[in-house]
């Protein structure tokens, strides 16, 4: 597992712009302002391209790539097109499936099932249907939260609607691989809840 997911706190900027049908990202550290990860959706076919400007959009697959500020690996997510519920698969740096994401049909806020290797659940990432906050929970457990307010150091930079910040538990040992599958969900809920 790659250094960067070894921290509790990540600033998630999104690039802004006019016309712009990927989703590119920086993430920070927010007590330093260092960037730590890059999130690319490089190759987009023209089609995806044109239906991201239309009510389509939360249809349309993506695949985004994780990287260090030097193109070094970390994770990538990958989605099909969604006609109905999305299913959501993220690799590692050297490209094997760790798990994914699967949407829940019927949830108040928007929810999914973050599954491992094998599609066991691990926990669930549950969104609250009053304003733009997620908590992963297992077993009433609080795992991590995405949440777009923040009261941190790192507040300065938290200027744009489009930013949040993901802050996992310190319970969450760093070498364990679920800060993988989290991380990588921060993309899915941006692309398959909140883009609508």
């Amino acid at each position: 597992m790659h250094e960067a997911l070894q921290r509790n706190l990540f600033l998630v900027i999104e690039h802004v712009g006019m016309f712009k049908s990927a989703s590119n990202y920086d993430v920070y550290d927010p007590s330093s302002g260092e960037m730590i990860l890059h999130c690319r959706e490089p190759r987009l076919g023209w089609i995806t391209k044109m239906l991201r400007f239309t009510d389509y959009k939360t249809l349309t697959p993506f695949e985004i790539y994780i990287t260090s500020p030097d193109g070094e690996p970390v994770i990538s997510v990958h989605r099909g097109v969604s006609l109905f519920l999305s299913k959501v698969d993220v690799h590692d740096d050297d490209g094997d499936r760790i798990g994914g994401f699967k949407q829940k049909l019927f949830s108040i806020g928007g929810a999914f099932h973050v599954l491992g290797e094998n599609d066991e659940i691990l926990c669930d990432l549950k969104g609250s249907f009053t304003g733009w906050e997620f908590r992963f929970l297992h077993d009433g457990i609080e795992l991590a939260k995405v949440s777009k307010k923040w009261n941190g150091l790192g507040k300065e930079m938290f200027t744009s609607a489009d930013n949040y910040m993901l802050e996992i538990s310190e319970e969450v040992p760093m070498d364990n691989p679920i800060r993988m599958l989290i991380l990588g969900s921060v993309m899915c809920i941006d692309m398959v809840l909140k883009e609508a």
